[in-house]
């Protein structure tokens, strides 16, 4: 299990970090992050899906390739084999959280607002409070995710 007190990275940052600063600066503004942190976490989670893929490939296990792939396709990354798994970008992982999920669908007027509208806890996910924007939304849960009752009330009225 590891020691309680320290708290195990889930992210690796870029060996060559000024390398591709427009392109993360780019990221950055179209989803929303605060931090750089949030785009390696992102891509420290494609990186082990990636793992997973070519490994699965090299040993043909068709059980453990299935659960793979209806794992993805549980979280909207749309794959039908281990190819498609390999050719899916950080976009497709950045777009399943919630924070870009909450502005498409129109509940913030921008990604920064629809950040702050979760952060707040006046999003919903299945009548639960959910506060974390980095969540990987489920695509049979996204249209669970509602505005709270008191930010409706207080659009309405003004």
């Amino acid at each position: 299990m590891g020691h309680p007190k320290r708290i195990r990275k889930k992210y690796e940052p870029p060996k060559r970090p000024y390398d591709n600063l427009e392109e993360e600066k780019k990221l950055l503004d179209e989803f929303g992050l605060r931090k750089k942190r949030e785009l390696w976490k992102a891509r420290t989670i494609l990186r082990n899906f990636r793992r997973r893929a070519r490994e699965m490939q090299a040993i043909k296990n068709p059980e453990e390739e299935k659960k793979l792939l209806d794992k993805m396709n549980k979280l909207g990354l749309n794959v039908s084999s281990l190819d498609d798994v390999l050719k899916i970008t950080v976009k497709d992982i950045l777009s399943r959280r919630l924070e870009t999920i909450v502005f498409k669908k129109g509940l913030g007027n921008t990604i920064k607002h629809a950040r702050q509208l979760i952060v707040h806890g006046h999003i919903l996910f299945d009548k639960r409070k959910l506060t974390c924007p980095s969540f990987l939304v489920p695509v049979d849960m996204e249209d669970k995710i509602i505005l709270s009752q008191k930010i409706k009330n207080i659009k309405q009225g003004a």
